[in-house]
């Protein structure tokens, strides 16, 4: 019965320390959403940049080339090569970094590596942008481990502490960024109180010489390294284990005996954290399969690798980490850990575009895909857990849906110019298609709101939602325009090649207007709202001056009355496009 207490004693200490590793990262990353944003974008950025910059550096030496001598030319060519290939390297750092801040922050590299899935799924993210920042997390999981090996420590004690001053403090105040950072140390203190239990029913095993001697049996590297592949692929975390394996030995209790033992089962965790990646591609595109291959390329060829290297040196824990830590078997495992992940990085970043080719390879695209493979969704379920990262993706569809309104638009005014009736079907068929649009980014964000959010991200839902009425009646007031279109056509009415010139320099107002809007809407950047104000002014202005000049046309003769209340509704549909753009800047400095 006591194996039995033991064991539950195991569980709860666990269950303890995995709760406090999400109650940390969840308020972590409320409290990083806005630089986890800026770091993915700018991610995003970099190889653009860098392909730019490497472009300008090619018409650099083009133009020494024809101008200049063959030595200058060959000179300037070896300096684009240099700036191209510095440009890149960059990138790839950069990646990293970010990958390693991120998954520092969220503690989890599966978690990490789905969201970056997700946006390579979306279209948002390289895979060469995905190779670098999956080994940046595998860079930043490590922290959780290092964690653990803190509670050999008299820190530890105080750390627990932690639990109870973060959780009175947050029910005493009513500020919400002063309660996540309060859940955030709370969740920390609970860490080290799952990690003191953990410890505590270490003790009856260290005790029964029956399972230390279990334990210290388990020899064969492949047997290690298999355990550690299997209960991590089971567990679906790579960190849990590992915070075992610290609990384990620092109770005493040493598996294999001591010396590289312990660390083939750690190279095992490595490989068994991938299954999160590749159940999450499940159904996405080749892209983004092939972002988690290249997830478990870098695992399996750098396990490989220490696990050769571990196989032909025996006493490498002996030689270097446990000199290095004596008497602290939880700071080697961690440390191990750590130095793992580091030095694969090292080893794996200059062949980053090496490891992309062979994941291509690896995931090579249906015939029927090659050519025509639909855009992939850009509402991708995989960035829910990151609502600032969803919300983001959301706007991007909601921006696409708006250049197919606008799109919309465009056909019904040509119809209505060129007084083509047949264009109202193409009108319906785009309206129902952003229509769809509409209702599928509508649902994401209900989904969305069901995690837990900060009040600026639950902001921009409200402010997206709105955008999204204003899209749709941007579709309505198009099939407005296919009514006139058709009402022409039926009482035989006629308009000027002057009015049908101006109606179109009022949608080409109305055209830029909405790249604008678009191009805020994603961007945030609310310092173009007065530009945005004075496009919509002018179409404003245009409006009155164009009912003004009919009328004066009127007078004159040269334009039919009945004509007056098809032109007049046009230009006010029109003008009223512009305030439902206007309406969509303007959402971006409320959310």
């Amino acid at each position: 019965m006591d194996y039995v207490y033991a064991v539950f004693e195991l569980l709860a200490g666990l269950g303890a320390f995995l709760i406090g590793v999400k109650l940390l990262s969840d308020n972590m990353e409320k409290l990083a959403t806005g630089k986890m944003r800026s770091l993915f974008h700018r991610a995003s950025a970099k190889p653009v940049a860098a392909a730019a910059s490497a472009a300008d550096s090619s018409d650099d030496a083009k133009t020494a080339s024809d101008t200049g001598s063959a030595g200058d030319a060959k000179k300037e060519r070896r300096k684009a090569k240099l700036r191209a290939k510095t440009k890149e390297w960059s990138a790839n750092l950069a990646g990293v970094g970010i990958g390693t801040a991120v998954t520092a922050v969220i503690q989890s590299s599966s978690l990490t590596t789905v969201m970056v899935v997700g946006l390579v799924n979306a279209g948002v993210m390289t895979l060469t942008q995905a190779a670098t920042i999956t080994m940046g997390a595998n860079i930043g999981t490590t922290i959780t481990a290092q964690i653990a090996a803190l509670s050999a420590f008299d820190v530890a004690t105080f750390a627990m502490g932690l639990t109870g001053i973060g959780v009175l403090i947050a029910y005493a105040t009513k500020k919400e960024k002063v309660q996540t950072i309060c859940y955030a140390v709370a969740g920390l203190g609970l860490v080290f109180v799952g990690l003191d239990v953990m410890d505590a029913s270490m003790d009856f095993f260290q005790e029964s010489q029956v399972i230390v001697d279990l334990f210290a049996s388990i020899t064969n590297p492949f047997l290690l390294f298999f355990l550690g592949i299997a209960i991590t692929a089971i567990i679906q975390s790579s960190s849990a284990v590992t915070v075992i394996l610290i609990a384990m030995a620092e109770s005493g209790i040493i598996i294999g005996g001591g010396g590289n033992a312990v660390m083939y089962v750690v190279l095992g965790t490595n490989i068994g954290t991938c299954v999160t990646a590749l159940l999450s591609c499940i159904g996405t595109s080749v892209n983004a399969k092939r972002a988690a291959v290249i997830h478990l390329l870098f695992n399996v060829i750098g396990s490989i690798i220490f696990f050769i290297v571990m196989v032909c040196w025996p006493d490498m824990n002996r030689v270097t980490l446990e000199s290095w830590f004596p008497d602290n078997p939880g700071t080697q495992i961690a440390m191990f850990h750590t130095f793992f992940n580091v030095i694969s990085t090292i080893l794996f970043l200059p062949f980053t575009n090496g490891l992309v080719k062979l994941a291509e390879l690896m995931v090579r695209p249906r015939k029927a895909q090659e050519d025509g493979e639909a855009a992939p969704s850009r509402l991708d379920k995989r960035l829910l857990p990151t609502p600032a990262l969803a919300v983001d993706s959301a706007t991007e569809e909601a921006a696409v849906a708006l250049e197919k309104a606008i799109k919309t638009l465009r056909t019904a005014v040509d119809g209505f110019i060129e007084q083509d009736t047949s264009k109202t079907e193409t009108v319906t068929k785009l309206n129902e298609e952003v229509d769809g649009t509409l209702a599928g980014i509508d649902s994401y964000l209900v989904q969305i709101s069901a995690y837990d959010s900060t009040l600026e991200t639950e902001k921009r839902i409200a402010a997206l939602h709105s955008c999204l009425g204003d899209i749709h009646r941007v579709g309505e007031l198009a099939q407005n325009v296919t009514k006139y279109t058709r009402r022409t056509e039926k009482d035989s009415l006629y308009f000027s090649p002057k009015v049908k010139d101006e109606v179109r320099d009022m949608f080409e107002l109305l055209e830029k207007m909405s790249v604008k809007a678009g191009g805020i809407m994603t961007s945030g950047a609310v310092d173009e709202l007065e530009e945005i104000d004075a496009m919509e002014n002018e179409i404003d202005a245009k409006r009155k001056r164009l009912i003004k000049d009919h009328v004066a046309r009127l007078g004159s003769g040269e334009c039919r009355p009945e004509s007056s209340g098809v032109f007049v509704n046009l230009v006010c549909n029109l003008e009223r496009v512009g305030d439902h753009l206007n309406y969509i800047a303007h959402s971006s400095d409320q959310g």
